[in-house]
């Protein structure tokens, strides 16, 4: 079909740089945007994620779970924020992601007097060209890992602000876009809080998903121990894919079918936790279409190109729960914001049909 359009019939068809270069006729037209639009590979996403999950836990013991939702957050184009205790693995696991992808990472230590210009970048004078030019900060990566970004001065945080929602930088009056793929993977301790700055909640909606590492089991702690006793597990660590393929395989998962039905309970959903008496604050528009994007991911990485509601319900803790609040009534009860959000789930009926 596509060589017919180019005048050479018989020619098979090609993939999505191929097109663009082959298709000659109006790039509005809705011929150009259904051609022009990166075809859905549900086998091929299912084989590179499968291989980054088979690379990073030989780094991460025992954290399956875990690990499957930070690749299912890099193929949604999102971030992701990872809370816990000292020691636990938070900054490896976001290491071993940006190791298992071909791309450019970097790692930003968050304290008080880190400046939003080390992150964003900065125009430093040439004497020689007598022109100013610009530095760029660490912001300018495919994988950005964020530590102990609590520890940072809020207008610090802030300055990723617009990198995260627009992937793009603005110093001096001058925009600067970012290269796909790019992910923010910021982790924080909660529990000692002296001396830190807890996150705005604009800034933690601006984070797709939020994990808990916890410790590991007795078995995965004694493998870790025989394994990564006397060496580092990140220096064997080898990419599986690249930056360009992880592009073009994410671009395609929009195409995954979502049903009227799935996207009416997603919206229910996200309405209940407004509704909820232990909640003050419910779930953003903003978290819906994030919760959409995921379980089109989940869909695609297990071999469906189909959402259901097995989906929704899977992703639902870790995508709404760090963005809504809890009342004091709920906090002093015990009660967590995915439990919270978890009940407020359980009195939505479920699609009849998807």
């Amino acid at each position: 079909m596509i060589g017919g359009l180019a005048g050479s019939a018989g020619r098979t068809e090609s993939p999505l740089h191929d097109r663009q270069l082959i298709y000659r006729g109006d790039p509005g037209s809705v011929t150009a945007q259904r051609l022009l639009t990166p075809k859905l590979d549900v086998p091929q996403v299912q084989r590179t994620a499968e291989a980054m999950r088979t690379a990073i836990a030989s780094v991460i013991e025992g954290k399956t779970e875990q690990i499957d939702l930070a690749i299912l957050v890099l193929f949604a184009g999102g971030h992701l924020l990872i809370e816990d205790v000292p020691g636990v693995g938070k900054t490896m696991l976001a290491k071993a992601l940006g190791r298992a992808i071909d791309c450019r990472v970097r790692r930003i230590q968050f304290t008080p007097d880190l400046l939003p210009s080390d992150i964003t970048g900065v125009s430093v004078y040439n004497q020689e060209t007598r022109e100013f030019e610009f530095k760029p900060g660490g912001v300018f990566a495919n994988i950005v890992v964020g530590d102990e970004i609590n520890r940072a001065s809020p207008k610090t945080q802030s300055a990723l602000l617009e990198a995260m929602e627009e992937r793009q930088v603005s110093v001096d009056g001058q925009t600067h876009r970012l290269r796909p793929p790019f992910m923010v993977v910021a982790t924080q301790n909660p529990i000692e809080m002296e001396g830190t700055y807890p996150l705005p909640e604009a800034q933690r909606d601006r984070f797709m998903a939020r994990i808990e590492m916890g410790y590991p089991t007795r078995g995965a702690e004694l493998e870790m121990l025989s394994a990564h006793g006397a060496a580092n597990p990140l220096a064997s660590l080898q990419p599986v894919t690249d930056g360009a393929t992880l592009t073009r395989l994410a671009a395609g998962i929009g195409e995954v079918h979502v049903s009227q039905a799935v996207k009416e309970y997603i919206v229910d959903i996200v309405d209940a936790t407004r509704s909820s008496s232990d909640l003050r604050l419910g779930a953003s528009p903003r978290a819906g279409l994030q919760l959409l994007r995921a379980v089109r991911v989940r869909a695609a990485v297990t071999g469906r190109d189909y959402v259901i509601p097995d989906d929704v319900q899977a992703l639902l803790a870790s995508v709404l729960s760090h963005r809504v609040l809890l009342t004091s009534a709920a906090r002093l009860a015990g009660r967590s914001g995915a439990d919270a959000v978890t009940a407020a789930a359980a009195t939505v009926a479920l699609p009849r049909s998807i």
